[in-house]
């Protein structure tokens, strides 16, 4: 299990005055137009695609392209140290019927987590929040962690790993639940209830959703790097 409070510290020197100044000068004469779009921060769990025992807390702060089309950086934590772990692609229901049979696998729902009570926004207030969550539990989610936070690693090793999102009940451990509940004083049941209204996927879940039921990791192969037809 893994929770936002991080005991390992990332290798390597402290930033210096240098580097300091650079950042100001940075801050200052350069304009950063995709971050500054960022205008949600979502807190939800997510298990490895091949080992549902693997959990970890992730915190997505994210931008839309427009109505069908969202794209999340995503950390293991809200703090100014946190780790960028991993990126996720959420897209409309609509949108995600008209990919390749081939591809949903690899994108997951999220209307078990939202009307679940377990996927949130700290902070916001709870009318406000679940207008932008009925939104949310409309859609599929293609999520990569970079970062296996939970194994205690220091830096990104490893190959890049798709990840899943909670899809029925007594998924997530409860040690896990609990303690964000503590720290974000939200309760996952009583937002459960806050959220029968919603009405969720209009088509259903896609059968092919969610790894179809199955477990997918990526691996490595070689290959050629120089196509014989070219």
């Amino acid at each position: 299990m893994h929770s936002a409070s991080q005991a390992v510290e990332v290798p390597g020197e402290p930033k210096n005055m240098t580097t300091s100044l650079i950042e100001t000068a940075s801050v200052t004469f350069q304009k950063f137009y995709p971050i500054n779009q960022i205008k949600h921060h979502l807190c939800a769990f997510h298990f490895y695609a091949d080992d549902m025992t693997r959990q970890v807390e992730a915190h997505h702060y994210c931008s839309h392209h427009n109505e069908e089309v969202s794209q999340c950086l995503i950390y293991d934590s809200p703090e100014p140290d946190a780790k960028l772990i991993g990126i996720e692609y959420i897209v409309s229901e609509n949108l995600f019927m008209t990919l390749p049979d081939e591809e949903k696998p690899v994108w997951h729902s999220h209307e078990y987590e939202v009307k679940g009570g377990y996927l949130f926004m700290p902070g916001v207030a709870g009318p406000v929040e679940r207008k932008e969550l009925d939104h949310v539990c409309k859609t599929y989610g293609k999520t990569i962690h970079f970062w296996q936070v939970d194994k205690g690693h220091a830096l990104p090793l490893g190959l890049p790993q798709i990840m899943m999102s909670l899809t029925g009940e007594a998924q997530l451990y409860q040690g896990l639940a609990k303690d964000v509940e503590k720290r974000y004083g939200v309760s996952f049941a009583k937002e459960k209830e806050n959220r029968e209204y919603m009405t969720g996927l209009m088509h259903g879940k896609h059968p092919l959703a969610d790894a179809a039921g199955k477990g997918l990791k990526t691996v490595l192969r070689e290959t050629d790097c120089w196509p014989e037809n070219i």
